[in-house]
């Protein structure tokens, strides 16, 4: 886990949006952060699905599937039917992966309120270990960050030691070991996003 790299990019974009996008007077702009990084979550555990108890299908949406445009959904390639090595033989490809989009996202916002407080030193000797809610539940563990992000609102002001922070970054880490996310595969979600936002940016989004 390279997390210095990561805070010195979300620097950089968050400079890039204040130069797009200058605070006003008076603005409280790390409480508009942490309720960002709520909505956030909350676009997270939609894409998990485990919670609509209404629903047949609450499968989580790993992966998004088109067919492979370079076997045409045949499976194969060439004159000797060798198996498609772009899809993998599967005639499909993925073109988006929801769950780890989402879970980028939540990680830029995360990442900006702890430059915002300065978390970002304390982790440059410190390396947060995931934390578990009970015994494996998910839905517990979303439930228990959205409480510590709360709580993060509520003593913003306070929490200089970057206690309450701490916590709600060691449970997020701890949930994407839960849905089965590698550390390289969030940091490679996350650069992919930061270059997109970069460019929303440019864009005058």
């Amino acid at each position: 886990m390279n997390l210095q790299k990561l805070f010195d990019m979300q620097r950089k974009l968050d400079e890039h949006i204040e130069r797009e996008h200058p605070r006003k007077p008076d603005e409280d702009r790390l409480a508009k952060k942490i309720l960002a990084l709520m909505v956030e979550l909350g676009e997270l555990v939609n894409e998990h699905r485990g919670f609509k108890y209404w629903s047949h299908d609450q499968e989580p949406r790993r992966a998004v599937y088109e067919i492979c445009e370079y076997c045409e959904g045949r499976k194969t390639l060439g004159f000797q039917q060798e198996s498609c090595w772009y899809c993998g033989g599967t005639g499909l490809q993925v073109i988006k992966r929801p769950l780890l989009e989402e879970f980028a996202d939540c990680l830029h916002f995360l990442l900006s309120i702890g430059n915002d407080i300065n978390i970002n030193e304390v982790y440059e000797d410190y390396e947060p270990k995931p934390l578990y809610f009970g015994d494996g539940d998910i839905l517990g563990q979303f439930i228990a960050i959205y409480d510590w992000i709360n709580s993060l609102y509520f003593h913003r002001h306070e929490d200089v030691n970057g206690e309450i922070y701490d916590l709600v970054f060691a449970y997020f880490l701890g949930l994407g070991e839960m849905l089965g996310f590698t550390w390289e595969e969030v940091e490679q979600a996350y650069m992919k996003k930061n270059e997109e936002n970069h460019s929303r940016q440019e864009r005058g989004y």
